[in-house]
């Protein structure tokens, strides 16, 4: 039985009854200079029973495409009808988000940090706060990101789909590309996990940016998966969505030589061995020295800023079992999203 099918839930210090839509502040504690920092959460309940989904975003504060797309799934007409509960955190890590950054104040990676500690750094409490608050509450979360700053990530989930659970609502989300990717120690993925709730990542655009295709998947994936799950209605006469492709493994093609480089590839193409992705060349454009591919798949992530040192990550690469079927539902879901 769902764990928040009763009439009256308390989050914090605060209660909502059945039928009722709140916003709260999360308590955190404070910084050196006495500001409180509160974790801003909506918490939207069906009068009927269901699931209980969270949707996270700016758990690295400069990732911020999800928190435009977690603004507009609160605004949904749909959402009068949900069965169940939702909880809406649009901004997790506040003081990364306040400042532009990625980290916490000691440069923590808050996705890290779980499942925290009621004592410690910052981010132990933040994500004890957030797992006990709110995580624990529930039987599903999508939780929101993007590529990191100069990074750029083809709209994606990430998940363990060698859970069948796990891998249906990855399938549910509806974009083209899922990347089988294990849970990393410290992670709120893996601290979900371990508290038997079913959780993905997406990942989508660049940070610091608002990227309008990145934006209006992710809200329309989030409302696919909770449709799938039961907490709203199915859509009457939709189109069956063709099976998501699932990346078997995935690689970075890293740069030969520094320089500047001027990019032959962009996210999304379909990419065999020995194809040409960037030319990298001096300031004077004399030297010049080619980053290749090494196995063929499709580009899923790349750098944004054309100037790198020897070794840094260019673009990513993900192999899949049938490229030209994987190409096809990738221009067909931009087509979605264009004009």
């Amino acid at each position: 039985m769902n764990r928040l099918n009763k009439e009256l839930i308390t989050v914090g210090s605060e209660k909502i009854a059945k039928g009722e839509r709140k916003i709260i502040q999360l308590e955190v504690g404070s910084l050196y200079d006495y500001t409180p920092l509160s974790i801003p959460v909506e918490i939207i309940r069906g009068k009927d029973d269901g699931p209980s989904l969270f949707i996270s975003a700016a758990i690295h504060g400069d990732e911020i495409n999800g928190v435009e797309a977690i603004g507009r799934i609160s605004k949904r007409s749909a959402l009068k009808k949900i069965k169940g509960t939702l909880f809406l955190i649009p901004i997790v890590n506040v003081f990364g988000f306040n400042n532009k950054s990625r980290y916490l104040p000691d440069r923590r990676d808050l996705n890290r940090c779980f499942p925290g500690s009621k004592s410690g750094p910052l981010g132990n409490r933040l994500a004890h706060v957030f797992l006990k608050e709110i995580v624990s509450k529930c039987t599903h979360g999508i939780d929101l990101h993007t590529g990191a700053i100069h990074r750029s990530n083809l709209p994606q989930i990430r998940a363990c789909i060698d859970n069948e659970e796990t891998k249906a609502l990855a399938e549910s989300f509806g974009v083209p590309v899922i990347i089988h990717s294990q849970t990393k120690d410290g992670s709120l993925r893996e601290a979900a996990r371990k508290k038997g709730v079913r959780t993905l990542l997406y990942e989508g655009g660049e940070a610091l940016r608002f990227e309008e295709d990145a934006i209006r998947s992710a809200e329309r994936g989030c409302l696919s998966t909770m449709r799938s799950i039961g907490m709203l209605p199915k859509l009457k006469n939709s189109k069956n969505k063709s099976r998501p492709h699932i990346g078997k493994s995935s690689y970075w093609v890293r740069a030969p030589h520094g320089g500047s480089f001027r990019a032959m590839k962009k996210l999304g193409d379909k990419v065999a061995k020995g194809d040409v992705l960037a030319i990298i060349s001096d300031p004077f454009g004399e030297q010049r020295h080619e980053a290749v591919v090494q196995h063929e798949g499709i580009i899923i992530g790349c750098s944004m800023i054309p100037l790198v040192n020897r070794g840094d990550a260019m673009f990513h690469i993900a192999s899949f079992d049938n490229l030209s079927k994987t190409k096809q539902a990738l221009d067909d879901f931009d087509e979605t999203f264009s004009g």
